[in-house]
């Protein structure tokens, strides 16, 4: 514990450790971190619990920076603590740990990427439920931003903060009235404030954001209270502490320059650090149970493979008590019910909330959980900065898609997801995976299961049929050739319901004397261009792909761009999708096996 003037001296040391700092980088936020100079001094030098020596203690209290511009006092606050020996004064710097906006990849102390406003308290909501989860005493503090409060993401996670009942979860809202260009929404109306978080079901307490006092006091209540998530309204003055700063207009990301650091500095008082005791983690009993045991696979008949994701997700569940899933209130329709069933606690109903999700998920996976977080395809793409935000966090999570394409048929085109793959692709370090039937949609989640990072499992709605043996094994990168002959002419390359129809083609062109090689582009990120590459080379240099997904960014582009001398038709969903039948749908879009078979056809010429 550390005492009250402590803490205020500590204070100003960070004001001025920030204002050295950012004018040392020439840029960054400093004023909006001497805002909440006093929140900071008072979570980490009196109430975390926290083990300076190893940030990846699974006990220690967790802070998340929801604001995230305001790094360079996050990053003082560690240094003074003994939690990094790195030089402050590095901020901004090619290699710097202390990278502009908090980076997991930089700093281990920091669990989640943040500066994409409007996440961190999902994050939080992860956080609190991994906690509880893994029945650990650790407690979750958020910090936002006045600004960033008028994020829809931010009441999606103060509903479900409400309805799981996250008492270990405290929100501070550090309410400095200006923002970027100017006042806030609400400026310093904290009566508004105060009418608007109780609706969510919060324990809501107004405070002064720079009386130390009154911020021991609000935390401490916080800690108090049960089944309820605490909102801690603190009003505060962005630029503190420096008179030509405070609550000035026209400094939001701006450093001071040589001349103006020395006035800034004559304003603050340089105290000597005073001596803190940082308080020890709770050390908890939980243990990772966690089974290498292949799962069983036995499919004879047709299944849709977004069923067999299910079957497999509560198979794997049974192996590893890390396991978790959320979904977007679709879980009868992906079918991440068949854990909920199997499994209840480590299922997280998200609700129709997906940007609150995907936070939410990266909260739990930086907590050790692997999450699967699943929801219709399309919809995915509300939430496609979170995921965005994810991957930066090297976050083990996977995002599963069902009723993608065309091929859902009658719901239509809202419901079509059909520019899911170009968003996974082009996340840093992602995977893509796409069965095709029931046993690869098992072997693939598995698989999924073992790997880090952000991963993405497409899943289809129809049934198909079963194509593989339920031995049968799914490298990564790899893909799958399913026929071939020394007299092939062309290769058909499909992934999903059009793999189907390119068999259909297969069979059909035979019968005719064409013989074609059919490939399972199963992963599409990363995929061996070089194997396949020269599997084309050898059926004739010519190949036709077909996606149930817009050109742009699909599973065609993913390939087309690394080949090299080969003569290529791509079929792709390219007019505007209907509402229809399955199969009236795939023919007008040209993707079905009598398509195909025209442009393998047209390509043999």
């Amino acid at each position: 514990m550390t005492n009250q003037k402590n803490l205020r001296d500590i204070a100003n040391l960070l004001r001025r450790d920030v204002l050295m700092m950012t004018t040392k980088a020439g840029s960054g936020h400093p004023t909006t971190c001497m805002s909440c100079a006093e929140i900071i001094s008072t979570l980490f030098f009196n109430e975390m619990s926290y083990d300076t020596t190893n940030p990846l203690n699974p006990d220690n209290d967790e802070f998340v920076l929801s604001k995230g511009h305001a790094a360079p006092i996050l990053y003082a606050a560690l240094s003074k603590a003994g939690c990094t020996k790195t030089d402050i004064l590095s901020l901004r710097k090619f290699k710097s740990p202390f990278e502009g906006h908090p980076m997991p990849s930089s700093l281990k102390w920091v669990k989640a990427a943040t500066g994409s406003l409007g996440q961190g308290a999902g994050v939080g909501v992860g956080m609190a439920i991994a906690a509880k989860l893994q029945k650990r005493k650790f407690r979750t503090y958020v910090l936002l931003g006045d600004s960033e409060s008028a994020e829809g993401s931010v009441y999606e996670s103060l509903e479900l903060a409400s309805h799981y009942k996250l008492d270990n979860l405290c929100f501070i809202i550090d309410i400095n009235r200006l923002g970027q260009r100017g006042p806030t929404m609400l400026g310093h109306n904290i009566e508004a404030y105060q009418q608007r978080f109780p609706s969510f079901g919060a324990k809501v307490i107004a405070i002064d954001g720079h009386n130390v006092n009154e911020i021991l006091n609000a935390l401490k209540t916080a800690k108090k209270t049960k089944n309820k998530t605490t909102i801690i309204l603190a009003k505060t003055f962005k630029g503190r502490g420096v008179s030509f700063l405070e609550n000035k207009e026209g400094w939001h990301g701006k450093a001071l320059n040589e001349d103006q650091l020395k006035k800034a500095l004559k304003q603050i008082p340089d105290k000597k650090q005073p001596k803190i005791t940082i308080n020890k983690p709770t050390k908890s009993n939980f243990k990772e149970k966690v089974s290498n045991s292949p799962i069983k696979v036995s499919y004879k008949e047709p299944i849709a493979t977004r069923e067999a994701y299910g079957n497999a997700l509560a198979k794997l569940a049974k192996q590893n008590n890390l396991i978790a899933a959320t979904d977007a209130e679709v879980s009868n329709s992906t079918f991440s019910e068949k854990l909920k069933k199997s499994n209840p606690k480590r299922f997280i109903e998200a609700y129709i909330a997906e940007q609150n999700m995907a936070s939410m998920a990266l909260g739990l996976a930086a907590e050790g959980m692997d999450v699967f977080a699943s929801t219709f395809a399309a919809f995915l793409s509300r939430a496609h900065d979170q995921i965005r935000m994810s991957a930066l966090s090297s976050a083990n999570i996977t995002f599963v898609g069902s009723h993608v394409g065309v091929s859902i048929g009658e719901d239509g085109p809202s419901q079509m997801g059909l520019e899911d793959i170009s968003i996974f692709r082009a996340l840093p370090n992602s995977i893509v995976l796409y069965p095709s039937d029931g046993v690869s949609a098992e072997k693939l989640t598995e698989l999924a299961s073992k790997l880090k990072g952000i991963k993405y499992i497409r899943t289809s709605r129809p049934k198909t049929p079963i194509i593989y043996k339920n031995t049968e094994k799914f490298p990564l990168g790899e893909f799958k050739v399913l026929k071939k002959s020394n007299k092939d002419k062309a290769v058909i390359i499909g992934a999903g319901v059009t793999l189907h129809e390119a068999l259909k083609a297969h069979k059909i062109l035979k019968k005719k004397g064409i013989n074609t090689a059919v490939i399972d582009c199963y992963c599409i990120k990363p995929l061996n261009t070089k194997h396949l590459q020269n599997t084309i080379n050898q059926s004739g240099k010519k190949a036709v792909i077909v996606e149930d997904h817009y050109p742009e960014g699909g599973m065609g582009e993913a390939i087309i761009s690394k080949l090299s001398n080969i003569k290529t038709k791509h079929l792709a969903v390219r007019k505007m999708p209907h509402t229809g039948p399955p199969d009236i749908l795939l023919k007008d879009q040209k993707i079905d096996s009598s398509s195909i078979i025209k442009n393998v056809l047209n390509i043999i010429k």
